[in-house]
């Protein structure tokens, strides 16, 4: 069960590859989301994208107001933070449309 919560991994997984997008912070659900090919804003904190970011791609952004912290902070980043609402429903807004089943 993911995180103990009583998800099994495989509806996690369905669920993610059936999103429109996924919003996330620089978890596992953010890198399945990529491996599936769904679009994702992925909010960095302590750790740049250009470390464990998604590949270049239109439908993967990466928001990251740096500079480098502690990724063992006891505290959230300030530069996750700094992320507003804003920011991340303006890349949600730049994500390409989604792609046409085939037919």
């Amino acid at each position: 069960d993911v995180f103990s919560g009583g998800l099994p991994f495989s509806r996690l997984s369905a669920l993610v590859a059936g999103a429109r997008a996924v919003v996330s912070g620089d978890t596992g659900i953010a890198h399945l989301a990529v491996a599936q090919a769904t679009p994702t804003v992925t909010l960095f904190g302590p750790v740049p994208p250009s470390h464990w970011g998604p590949p270049p791609h239109p439908r993967h952004l990466a928001l990251w107001h740096g500079p480098e912290g502690d990724p063992h902070a006891r505290r959230p980043d300030p530069a996750l933070l700094r992320i507003t609402p804003d920011d991340v429903l303006d890349a949600l807004h730049r994500l390409p449309p989604p792609e046409e089943p085939a037919p």
